[in-house]
Order: structure tokens, then C-alpha cells, then sequence
């Protein structure tokens, strides 16, 4: 038996008392370790198991229960962009309510028991409008975005000194839940390469979120990308998927960060889809298998996307490599949980390979959110948009001899109306030009309220016209969502140069910004004072028409998914809220997830559809209770 000595009980307790109070003194920090390569949380190695999910896709009622289905996976974090453009609509006007309350977004995932890995921008690609910019910063012609152009700097300082403050008292320091930050995003992939760029962001983060939070980049799987986007006193991270050699991408990482942790920012377990493609997919063995192996390695992973959500309204962002690709409504992704938020056969895979590493939460996984097929609904029609102009924009037209763009219109999203009059008698088709590639981006022609056709950015240049000398010509333009990645986000909206018809020059133009939903949401048309005699049922009417209906109240509320089957492009509202954009014949998304909260079970719910080209003759649309993601075949 061991004799128990004064000296050593008192030699025991004094390292006990040490052992706390260095326990109490590292409470409420997060850091990382370059000598042990790791992260530490209070003092002690943590490892993060992450997975993105946007709060600006996924309506405020749902966040909790998304939050709770990552949280019963068994991740320990979410990571989370904050959209400038969502939150800043107008300079100096700032909008934090409802679903842009960010706030609220934090502390349930503090509730839920997830941390939280903050990427406030400025800029966050996401495939969102922009990359996240406001339109309203190409006012300035000559601005250069992401650097230190003096323009977007103000306009920088200023948005940040708004966010920055806001988030600060939820980090892990301050007793919150995030436990780092990132500096811009993807820097790297960039042509600025504007390293003075990225020390003026690094020390405005520091000034507003102290010298110990954790900074960090996130840059793609290159040389040119890691050094273009890291930046001494940034721990610099890196991104891959599936189709990647983890060994390789994590060595490329060490090349820019000798010491530290391992940390995947956006490991890719699923894709984007463009308006043409087949529905992207990734193989959830590839997912797990590759999951894993970054996990046994010690790394740090952020699965992207974990839920994707909608683009509602206008919000999709677009692609311009060789050619200008906008990103479909649905932003399902393919991730572990659906669009809607269901769980797939994915999550219960990463959920089996996370409880390898740590222990998951006892209990069920919450299960899908109810859907309901509510039918056919019969649509009627309202007006051609061109015969509406009184109602869609009040203010009227503003007299030009020359264009203007959605930017000096202050019209960022959605439509514009071009008109002007024929300058000569057509005795026979005559192109309608855009030589320099100046429609941005899609143009539903018309003359005296007879649609001609189309024109549409980098595939359509020209459409033929008829017409006598002074008709009406008319031209509808639509901002299908600006580039949010790479070189061309400077993206301009509208007829963007000169239309030529044949070889003359159109002038003295009335442009008409419309404001087709502030109409939409104050109840317009099923707010009464229509005479729908005017446009008879029978009547096919091609080009830009608007039509509307009503979902019978059934004493449900669930979500469902609308299916515009016969019909060609448009928007679609829902009791005032714009669902997104419709495309089936160009695919592949074919439905239009419409969650339940947007219902009435009570009240008549209205529907609205604006349809750009053309609709079959019975003009129905066909609520399912399941999305349908993938046409037969994608096509151009």
C-alpha cells in the first residue's frame, strides 16, 4: 500500500490547481497549433467535420430543422457565406430581417450545437448573383472590383463596418459559436492578383475582430490560385473534390503552409447545374471513400454543399468561359440533403463514415418535411406585358436617343422594357442586329405587339423583322443573373450597345424599368380591376404574357413542387413571391420547389406566371409532391 504523504498531497493539489487555471485561461479560444499541426479549441486538439449551407437559399422557417439534420449526421460545424448584395440591395440601405436575419441563423446553430466557420466576403462567388457584389457598384463604369480601386474600397469599408460588428460578439472568444473567419474567397482565381488588395481586408478584419480570431483563405487546387490568394498572417486552406489525389492536394497545401492543420474548405460532394446540362451528380461511394481518407489523415473537411437550397427571384449567378451559362434555380447540388431539405442515401453514407472519428448524437434523424401533390391548375390569361406598361412601371419611361443599361436604370434585377419606332418601310425580313455581342441577356422582340422572335447573349445575334416605317418596336430584356466567377464579373445588364437594323443604327428609345414585383407582391393581378375579356383564353399569344390562377385552400400547407410542363421560360410568383425562373425545354430542372410556408391552407393561393416565349393552349400547371431535377436530355 502506497503511504500518503503531506508533501505529496500538497505537491498533487498545487498541480491540479495549475492544470486549471491553465484549463481556465485557454476557455473560449480557438487557435491553431504549428507545432502539432492542428487546431486547438480551449487548449485541446478539435478536428471539425463541417458542411456549407446558405441561410439566404433555405426559407427562415426551415433553418432549424436543416440545422438539426446536419447536427444528427454527426458534424460538429456549419460553414456559412454572407452575401453583400442580399443584405446591402441600395448603398447605406441595409436589410438584416427575416430571412436575411443572420443573427438568428447563428444562434440556432449555437442552440443546435454546431460551430460555425464565417466567410463574410466581400466577395463569395456561390454561384450567386454576382458573387455576392451589389449591381449598384457598376454605377461606376471604370471600377475594377477586388482590389484596391478606391471606389470599391469605400463601398468595402462601409459594408463591413456594418457586418463586421455585428457578427463579432458570436465568436468562439466573445462566448459565440464561431470559430473562424475567412478573408475574401478564392482570391487566387482572380486575374487582380492584388496582394495590397488582401493586407487591406487582413487588417480591417483584425481592427474589427481582434487580433486572435483565426483568419484564413481558401484558394483552388493550383500554384497560380494558392499564391495569388494567400497572404502572410492568413492561414491559407485549400479546395478539391472526388476526382482529386488528396496526398498531392494536401502537399500543395503545405507548399503555402509548411505547419498546421490540414483543412479542405470545399470538399465537393456534389455540382452545380447551368440551364442545358444534364442534372450534375457525384458518386456517393467517391464522397465517402474520399471522406474518410481526409479524415484518417487529421484534416479538417467542409463538405460543400451539405444543403444547397433555391436561387429565388433573380439570384442565380452565371458561368463565362467560353460562353455566358446561368446557373439554374434549383441549387440542389446534389448534396447530402435534397433541395427541400430531405435526407438521401449521401448523408447516410458520410453519417457512417463520421461516426468512424467521433461519436454521433443518439436519437432519430428528423425526418422529410411533408409534401402534398396538389394537382392541375388552370391558368388565365392576364396581358401581354407590353399592353400592362401602366400597371408594371407607373413612372413611365425615361427618353433616350441612346441606351441605357439595367445599371444607369437602377433596374438591377429582373426586366426592362426597349421601345422605339421602325425608321423605315421592311419590305422584307430584316435583320434586327446585335453586332457586338450587346445583349445581356435575353431579348423577346416585338413589333405592334406581333413577337418576332429572340436574341440571346453569345448564340443569337440577329432576328428577322417585318414592319412599316413607325411601328412600334418593342424589345423585353431579361437579366438572366450576372457572372459570379472569374474575370467578367464586371457584368453589365440590359441591351449593353447599338441594335442595327440592317445596316442603320436605332436611336430615340423610351426605356422602361419595370417593377413587376413590388406589383406581384402588393397583390396585383388577382387584386381586381382586370377585364380579362380583353385577352380571350383562345387566343395563343407568343412573347412576353403574363397569366394567372388560384390553388384552391385544401387545409394543408406542405411544401410541393411546380411543374410547367408545355410550357417554355418565365418567372412564377406564389402569393406574391417569386419562385425563380422555369425552363423546362432547355432543362434540366424541370419542377420549381415551392416551400410550404409560402401556403395558405386556409386562403386562396394566388399564382402568377410571367412566360416569355410560348405556352400550349390549356395554359396548367401541375403542383407534385417531388422535384424533378433532370430532363430526358439537356439541350441548347
Amino acid at each position: 500500500m502506497m503511504k500518503i504523504t503531506l508533501p505529496f498531497v500538497t505537491n498533487l493539489i498545487c498541480a491540479c490547481l495549475v492544470m486549471c487555471e491553465n484549463a481556465a485561461s485557454e476557455s473560449g479560444t480557438f487557435s491553431i497549433d504549428y507545432k502539432n499541426d492542428c487546431f486547438l479549441k480551449d487548449g485541446r486538439p478539435f478536428q471539425y467535420i463541417s458542411g456549407s449551407i446558405h441561410y439566404f437559399r433555405i426559407p427562415r422557417f426551415y433553418w432549424k430543422d436543416r440545422l438539426l439534420k446536419m447536427y444528427m449526421t454527426g458534424l460538429n460545424a456549419v460553414q456559412i457565406y454572407v452575401p453583400w448584395n442580399f443584405h446591402e440591395a441600395m448603398p447605406g440601405v441595409y436589410n438584416f430581417s427575416g430571412d436575411r436575419d443572420l443573427e438568428h441563423f447563428l444562434d440556432l446553430a449555437n442552440q443546435t450545437g454546431l460551430y460555425v466557420i464565417l466567410r463574410p466576403g466581400p466577395y463569395i462567388c456561390a454561384e450567386w448573383e454576382m458573387g455576392g457584389l451589389p449591381a449598384w457598384l457598376l454605377q461606376n463604369p471604370d471600377i475594377v472590383l477586388r482590389s484596391t480601386d478606391p471606389d470599391y474600397l469605400q463601398a468595402v469599408d462601409s459594408w463591413l463596418a456594418v457586418l463586421l460588428p455585428k457578427v463579432r460578439p458570436w465568436l468562439y472568444s466573445e462566448g459565440g459559436n464561431i470559430l473562424s473567419v475567412q478573408v475574401e474567397n478564392e482570391y487566387g482565381s482572380y486575374f487582380t492578383c492584388d496582394y495590397n488588395y488582401l493586407r487591406h481586408l487582413h487588417n480591417l478584419f483584425r481592427v474589427f475582430l481582434g487580433e486572435d480570431t483565426v483568419l484564413f483563405t481558401t484558394d483552388g487546387n493550383t500554384d497560380k490560385e494558392m499564391a495569388c490568394g494567400t497572404l502572410q498572417g492568413l492561414y491559407a486552406t485549400i479546395d478539391f473534390g472526388t476526382d482529386t489525389n488528396v496526398s498531392a492536394a494536401f502537399d500543395r497545401q503545405r507548399r503555402f503552409e509548411p505547419r498546421g492543420p490540414l483543412v479542405n474548405s470545399e470538399f465537393y460532394a456534389g455540382w452545380l447545374d447551368h440551364w442545358g446540362d444534364q442534372h450534375a451528380q457525384v458518386d456517393t461511394n467517391k464522397v465517402a471513400g474520399m471522406l474518410e481518407e481526409m479524415l484518417s489523415m487529421g484534416a479538417n473537411v467542409n463538405m460543400y454543399m451539405f444543403e444547397g437550397g433555391t436561387n429565388f427571384g433573380y439570384w442565380n449567378g452565371a458561368d463565362h468561359d467560353t460562353r455566358y451559362r446561368p446557373v439554374v434555380t434549383s441549387y440542389d447540388y446534389d448534396a447530402p440533403l435534397s433541395e427541400a431539405g430531405d435526407p438521401t442515401d449521401k448523408l447516410l453514407a458520410i453519417k457512417d463514415i463520421i461516426k468512424r472519428f467521433r461519436a454521433v448524437p443518439e436519437g432519430p434523424m428528423p425526418p422529410p418535411t411533408a409534401k402534398f401533390a396538389y394537382g392541375f391548375v388552370t391558368l388565365k390569361k392576364v396581358g401581354r406585358m407590353s399592353s400592362l406598361l401602366d400597371i408594371l412601371s407607373p413612372q413611365g419611361p425615361i427618353l433616350s436617343p441612346n441606351l441605357k443599361t439595367f445599371e444607369e436604370m437602377k433596374r438591377y434585377y429582373g426586366y426592362m422594357l426597349y421601345r422605339t419606332k421602325l425608321p423605315k418601310m421592311l419590305h422584307d425580313k430584316t435583320p434586327l442586329i446585335s453586332p457586338l455581342n450587346g445583349v445581356h441577356d435575353r431579348a423577346y422582340v416585338s413589333v405592334n405587339g406581333v413577337y418576332q422572335g429572340l436574341l440571346e447573349r453569345d448564340t443569337t445575334l440577329a432576328v428577322n423583322v417585318t414592319g412599316q416605317q413607325g411601328d412600334q418596336l418593342d424589345i423585353v430584356v431579361e437579366n438572366m443573373g450576372r457572372v459570379n466567377f472569374g474575370s467578367k464579373i464586371n457584368d453589365y445588364k440590359g441591351l449593353v450597345s447599338s441594335l442595327f437594323l440592317g445596316s442603320d443604327v436605332l436611336t430615340d428609345w423610351q426605356i422602361y424599368s419595370l417593377d413587376i414585383d413590388e406589383v406581384i407582391a402588393s397583390g396585383w393581378p388577382h387584386s381586381g380591376g382586370l377585364d380579362l375579356s380583353l385577352e380571350p383564353g383562345s387566343e395563343a399569344f407568343d412573347g412576353p404574357v403574363f397569366y394567372m390562377g388560384t390553388l384552391e385552400p385544401m387545409g394543408l400547407a406542405w411544401d410541393t413542387f411546380l411543374k410547367l410542363r408545355g410550357w417554355t421560360k418565365g418567372h412564377v410568383w406564389i402569393n406574391g413571391v417569386n419562385l425563380g425562373r422555369y425552363w423546362p425545354q432547355r432543362g434540366p430542372q424541370q419542377t420549381l420547389f415551392v416551400p410550404g410556408p409560402l401556403l395558405s391552407g386556409s386562403q386562396p393561393n394566388n399564382i402568377t406566371v410571367l412566360e416569355l416565349e410560348r405556352v400550349s393552349a390549356d395554359a396548367r400547371v401541375l403542383f407534385m409532391d417531388r422535384a424533378q431535377l433532370n430532363s430526358a436530355a439537356g439541350g441548347s
